[in-house]
């Protein structure tokens, strides 16, 4: 049975970062379906064209907006202008991500530094951004996007490192905003078909649909995850139902993880 978000006051304002494409898109749709005027947030408007445009073909309400996360002013400068053409900020959804895959020995610092940037670092300088809209407004919505590579996967030193400390850093978003009215929790993707897995794909050299088969057979139920799978899970969490709700991680993995 599909939760449907309710909101009491006017149409709320959410923000997606890395909405362009994959599970930011799917994402971003649903919020807007759900009632939000979205933010579609990523390195390029023009990237964001497709997501703006699914959503007000549908009815909805959306804006392109073109940051980068990981830079403070960029992170700054995108929450002013949803403020300004949309309105106050009652939602966001950090899932904004890169991979940089190598194991530890071949591994760069610059490498490092990406994925920590993008994931940790952005997630932090947009949540510092638009809570205090939230806390103004005593009401307030973050989910942040970690994933089951958090538990550690061997290659992913610095990608496991980012959406493990994006864990931590919710569960502390929880205890400081919670008495304002203000909720953080974590959705944690296993395996989405999405422009980023077969870019991995590509990279260990198999064709993705013999790819998605080896990994649907490691998976309980049998097959692997949507973008719209990904997506239930966060309107979840911005919903008014689950307003007794923070600090959770949640994985949406198709079978169950530590």
């Amino acid at each position: 049975m599909r939760t449907t978000t309710v909101f009491n006051a006017r149409k709320p304002v959410a923000i997606v970062t890395g909405a362009a494409r994959g599970i930011g898109r799917g994402v971003a749709t649903r919020l807007a379906a759900d009632g939000c005027a979205v933010a579609v947030l990523d390195l390029s408007a023009e990237a964001c064209a497709a997501t703006v445009s699914d959503i007000e073909d549908a009815g909805g309400t959306a804006l392109a907006v073109e940051a980068d996360v990981s830079v403070e002013a960029d992170a700054d400068a995108a929450v002013d202008r949803v403020v300004a053409e949309l309105g106050e900020p009652a939602v966001l959804v950090n899932n904004a991500g890169i991979v940089r895959d190598n194991l530890l020995f071949k591994l760069r610092p610059d490498e490092w530094d990406a994925v920590i940037g993008v994931h940790l670092r952005g997630a932090y300088l947009m949540s510092r951004a638009a809570q205090k809209y939230m806390v103004a407004a005593g009401w307030g919505r973050i989910v942040n996007l970690s994933s089951t590579s958090a538990l550690g996967k061997k290659g992913q030193a610095n990608y496991a490192a980012a959406k493990s400390g994006l864990q931590g850093f919710t569960k502390t978003l929880a205890m400081e905003l919670g008495k304002f009215g203000v909720t953080a929790n974590v959705v944690a993707p296993g395996f989405v078909v999405t422009e980023m897995t077969r870019e991995t794909a590509v990279r260990i050299g198999m064709p993705y649909d013999e790819y998605t088969a080896v990994r649907a057979a490691e998976i309980p139920v049998g097959r692997v995850g949507r973008p719209d799978d990904i997506a239930a899970a966060v309107s979840f969490f911005v919903s008014e139902e689950a307003s007794f709700v923070s600090g959770q991680v949640l994985y949406v993995a198709g079978g169950p993880k530590a």
